[in-house]
């Protein structure tokens, strides 16, 4: 529910839904209002037409001056109290329709000049509503013509009942078209929002490294969204890099000191002052793997990588240079690693952890480093195994910890695999340290790249 109300999608939604209903809602009833005005037009015009069909009915000549020949008959005019009725006031005679049976119809209004009808509503029978329309003549010649008053009237119920029959057949439609522009305004607002789902999907890209830049070739309103954030990329490129030189430059100005603490320590040894020494070598070599790590973590390319690796040439080149070495010369080298499998790291960056991890292996192992390189669904596994003793396992968890070196000759600082950590991290990726029984397995996992 509450992504709902977050959703600018359902939002728009949920905003055009209550617009659409207002519109059709004063569409129906404004449709009702023209068809109830339509209607009583043309009853109006019925009743009109009656009118002047009952005025042809009065002989305007005689001994006795004009009479009514005879009333319009029809089966509704006869019916008592069925909705039609005339009434028909000729001088001082009245004529009324049958269907009024002992009802007359009111005549204390004032009569429309002679010649001109009005449309008026009037009191029924039995307390109905009717709609009536009064004709007002006058019969004969001379100084004294008889006025004739001719009413003709219609239940307004009537009326009513062809609104509503109109209401129940229009609704379903209106329901209808209502569904019809819900389904369009669903996909006015999915192709309208269509160039969010593009930035999110560039910001995606920008993040698993397949783009450099969100670009410009994007629709016109999101364009300056675009800029922005290729700005502040650029921005956090340029503080990256400056703050990788300040540490490149603070390690490099500690190494010559530190060198030379342990020249000094190295003199205090031939003067025999060994326990000072020993501290000053102790201080100065933890000093010394700190700044070495800095120096190693200011080389990292991966904060954001945009290219891929290779890591078949790379582990070729690797393992031809540590198989010319006295150590890995009597070593059995095994590497199964597939070209064309390309991984989201830089290359540089690759290079130094997987020569780490090497000659992490080449220190360890008896007499086999194997080294396999697979894809796994989306990801590159690159796993380097040798046959050594492998680690205590309460020291597993430690490997990564800068300045813990189990190398028993004493040959290792303590930092590679720190070093290979903060890369793999970096690059975004996985860096997995067990014991393969016998020996022990390195794997590094990475995104893969097309």
């Amino acid at each position: 529910m509450i992504q709902s109300t977050r959703s600018i999608r359902w939002r728009l939604l949920a905003a055009g839904a209550l617009a659409l209903a207002g519109a059709l809602a004063l569409s129906g009833m404004g449709l009702a209002v023209l068809f109830e005005r339509h209607v009583e037009r043309v009853a109006v015009a019925d009743l009109q037409a009656r009118a002047l069909a009952l005025a042809a009915m009065v002989e305007p000549g005689g001994a006795d001056g004009p009479v009514l020949r005879a009333g319009p008959v029809g089966p509704l005019y006869e019916q008592p109290f069925s909705g039609r009725y005339w009434q028909i006031t000729l001088g001082q005679q009245e004529y009324r329709s049958r269907s009024l049976w002992d009802y007359a119809l009111p005549t204390s209004h004032a009569a429309p000049p002679p010649g001109e009808t009005a449309t008026l509503s009037l009191p029924g029978p039995r307390g109905a509503a009717l709609l009536a329309v009064e004709q007002s003549l006058a019969v004969g010649r001379g100084a004294t013509p008889v006025p004739l008053r001719i009413i003709v009237a219609t239940e307004r119920d009537q009326l009513n009942l062809a609104r509503r029959g109109f209401l129940g057949d229009l609704l379903p439609y209106l329901a209808l078209l209502g569904a019809a522009l819900l389904v369009a305004s669903w996909l006015q607002i999915s192709v309208g929002l269509q160039p969010l789902a593009q930035v999110g999907a560039r910001v995606a890209g920008l993040n698993s490294g397949a783009r450099p830049r969100m670009g410009q070739d994007l629709p016109t309103e999101v364009i300056p969204l675009a800029s922005e954030i290729d700005k502040l990329l650029d921005a956090r490129d340029e503080q990256l890099a400056r703050a990788r030189h300040r540490a490149a430059n603070l390690a490099h100005g500690f190494k010559t000191p530190l060198q030379a603490l342990l020249g000094d320590a190295a003199q205090l040894r031939s003067r025999e002052q060994d326990d000072i020494a020993a501290s000053i070598e102790t201080v100065a070599t933890a000093m010394r793997r700190h700044v070495d790590r800095e120096l190693a973590r200011a080389r990292i390319q991966s904060d954001r990588p945009t290219s891929g690796a290779d890591p078949a040439p790379i582990l070729e080149k690797l393992i031809g240079v540590l198989r010319r070495m006295p150590q890995g010369a009597g070593i059995d080298w095994q590497l199964n690693a597939p070209t064309g499998l390309r991984a989201r790291i830089d290359a540089d960056d690759l290079t130094e952890a997987l020569g780490a991890l090497l000659e992490n292996a080449m220190r360890h192992t008896n007499e086999i480093v194997e080294t396999t390189v697979r894809a796994e669904g989306d990801r590159i596994v690159i796993a380097i195994r040798d046959d050594g003793r492998g680690v205590p396992e309460a020291d597993l968890k430690r490997l990564t910890q800068r300045g813990l070196s189990l190398d028993p000759s004493g040959q290792g600082q303590g930092i590679g695999l720190a070093v290979v950590s903060d890369i793999v991290d970096a690059a975004q990726g996985e860096l997995r340290l067990q014991n393969a029984r016998p020996g022990f397995l390195a794997e590094l996992r990475f995104d893969a790249l097309p």
